[in-house]
C-alpha cells in the first residue's frame, strides 16, 4: 500500500498594486460564457479598489506585502477555525515540527523576566553535553544581549546549520557570575514519543504526530517488550492532549496495532476524491491488550487512531470524550511566499463516522477531578466550542469534556483505571460504560494518496 503525504504545490506571485489584475488572469477573461463568474470579478475588482486607497490614503504608509498577507489570512480565517495562511517563515516553522528535527542545541525553553530560562537539556544532546542545566537563565547569544527579544527570535538564533558554534552567556543559581559555553550545533529530533515500563505494562506516550512518530512506537513497543518479558500484560497508548499532526503517521500508529482492515477514509467536496487507507498484515504487539487514553485535548490524528482502534475492537479507549476535529487540512506551497493550510476533507471511522464537532466517546468513562477552585473554571474543549467550526453532517453537535491531567501520576484516575484494567484488578470509584456494538469493518485494500496535516 503506498501512503505518503503529498504537498500539491500552486499559486500566484503578487506585485505591487495590480492584485486584482493578476487575479484575473486566474478566472480567464469574461464573456457571455463566463457570466456565471462576473459577481465574482465585480467583488475582485472591489479589492483592488480598498487595496490601492489604502496603499494611498493610509495615515502612516503601509507594507504592500503585509497588507496582501493580511488580505489572505482574512480570507482563509473565514472558512474555519483550521484553515490559514503561513508566511515563509511560518511555512519553514511549520516544516521544522512536522520534520521532528533540526539543527540546534537541544534544549526546552521558555520566558521569563525577559530573559530565556533553560525548562530542561534534551537527553544525549550538544546542550546537555556541554553542562547546559535546567534553570539556566541564558542573557547572552554570541554576546548579544536577549533582553526584550522574543522567545521565538531567541529560539531561531540558537537553531542553525549543524556543525556550526554557538556561545550561550549562562547565569545559575549559586553561581555568583554568569559564565559562557560554547556550543556546536547538531541534528536535535523532535521526541513524540515517550515510554516507560510501569511494572508488567508498558506506557507510550505519543504527544504529536511528526514523521519520527512511526519510528519512536515501533521502537517503544520493541524494548518494552524485551524488558517486560513475558510477563508483559499489555500496553497503554496516552493520546491525551496529543492535539494531532500528520495524517500518515496517524495511519501507521493504527496500522501497528491491527492486523487487517480499513484505518481511515478521507471524503472531499467531490466523489472522486475519496481516499481509503487500509492496514498492512502484521500486528506488531501480536495480539497484546491495549487502552488508549483520550480526553477533551486530544484531536485530528489522535482521533484518527482512536476510531480505528474502537471500530475493529482492538482496544479499550478510556477517558473523556475527544475534541471532535474530524477535518483534514492540506498544505499547499505558494511558490516560496509560504504556505495555505486548506481544509480539504473530512476523514471517517472504519464504521463510517465523522466524528467532526462531536468527537470520539470512550468505551469507558473516567472523569479526573481538578482539586479546589479550579473545577468550576475549567474550560471544556471540543471543536463545537469554536467559532465558524464546519457543522456536524447529521446535526447532533457534542459539547467540550475535560482535558485535565493531573501532573502527580498516583492522583491520575485514568492512568491508574487503565493499568487495573490491564491487570485485571478491579477498580473503585463510578465510571461509565459507552461501547456500543461495533461490526467487522475490513475493506479491500486500496492506494492511495493524501495531503494533509
Amino acid at each position: 500500500m503506498m501512503r505518503k503525504r503529498l504537498l500539491a504545490g500552486f499559486g500566484i506571485t503578487l506585485c505591487g498594486a495590480v492584485a486584482a489584475t493578476l487575479l484575473f488572469y486566474t478566472f480567464g477573461p469574461l464573456g457571455p460564457a463566463n457570466a456565471a463568474n462576473s459577481e465574482t470579478y465585480r467583488q475582485l475588482n472591489l479589492f483592488g479598489d480598498v487595496f490601492d486607497r489604502i496603499r494611498s490614503d493610509y495615515v502612516d504608509e503601509p507594507d504592500d506585502s503585509d497588507l496582501i498577507d493580511a488580505a489572505i489570512s482574512g480570507m482563509l480565517e473565514a472558512l474555519d477555525p483550521h484553515s490559514s495562511f503561513m508566511n515563509a517563515e511560518g511555512f519553514q516553522e511549520m516544516q521544522v515540527q512536522t520534520r521532528g528535527e533540526f539543527g540546534g542545541l537541544g534544549i526546552e525553553v521558555t520566558m521569563e523576566g525577559g530573559v530565556v530560562k533553560v525548562v530542561a537539556p534534551i537527553d544525549d544532546t550538544p546542550a546537555a553535553l556541554a553542562g547546559v542545566q535546567a534553570g539556566d537563565l541564558i542573557t547572552h547569544l554570541d554576546g548579544e544581549q536577549l533582553l526584550n527579544m522574543t522567545l521565538g527570535d531567541a529560539v531561531d538564533r540558537m537553531r542553525g546549520l549543524v556543525n556550526t558554534p554557538i556561545v550561550l552567556t549562562i547565569q545559575r543559581d549559586g553561581v555568583e557570575e554568569a559564565f559562557d559555553i560554547r556550543i556546536v550545533r547538531d541534528i536535535i529530533r523532535i521526541r513524540s514519543v515517550r515510554y516507560e515500563q510501569d511494572q508488567d505494562v508498558g506506557y507510550i506516550r505519543i504527544t504529536t504526530f511528526n514523521e519520527q512518530t512511526q519510528e519512536g512506537l515501533h521502537r517503544a513497543v520493541n524494548e518494552l517488550r524485551e524488558e517486560i518479558g513475558e510477563d508483559i500484560k499489555g500496553f497503554i497508548v496516552d493520546l491525551r492532549n496529543n492535539p494531532g499532526g500528520l495524517l500518515d503517521q496517524a495511519i501507521y500508529v493504527s496500522d501497528t496495532f491491527l492486523e487487517r482492515g480499513e484505518i481511515v477514509s478521507t471524503r472531499g467536496r467531490n466523489a472522486e476524491q475519496t481516499q481509503r487507507y487500509n492496514a498492512d498484515s502484521g500486528d506488531l504487539t501480536q495480539g497484546l491488550p491495549v487502552v488508549v487514553l483520550i480526553n477533551g485535548g486530544s484531536a485530528s490524528a489522535s482521533e484518527i487512531v482512536a476510531g480505528a482502534l474502537q471500530d475493529h475492537q482492538r482496544a479499550t479507549i478510556l477517558g473523556t470524550r475527544s475534541f471532535g476535529k474530524g477535518s483534514v487540512q492540506t498544505i499547499i506551497p505558494l511558490g516560496g511566499m509560504g504556505a495555505i493550510r486548506l481544509t480539504t476533507a473530512r476523514y471517517y471511522t472504519p464504521s463510517g463516522r465523522s466524528i467532526q464537532a462531536k468527537g470520539i466517546d470512550p468505551d469507558i468513562l473516567v472523569e479526573q477531578e481538578r482539586p479546589g477552585d479550579e473545577a468550576a473554571s475549567e474550560e471544556l474543549r471540543g471543536e463545537s466550542t469554536l467559532p465558524g467550526h464546519i457543522e456536524a453532517e447529521d446535526g447532533s453537535e457534542q459539547s467540550g469534556s475535560s482535558s485535565y491531567v493531573p501532573p502527580d501520576r498516583d492522583e491520575d484516575k485514568q492512568l491508574i483505571y487503565a493499568l487495573n484494567l490491564l491487570r485485571g484488578v478491579d477498580v473503585d470509584g463510578p465510571v461509565t460504560e459507552t461501547m456500543d456494538e461495533t461490526t467487522d469493518t475490513t475493506q479491500p485494500e486500496t492506494e492511495g494518496e493524501e495531503a494533509a496535516e
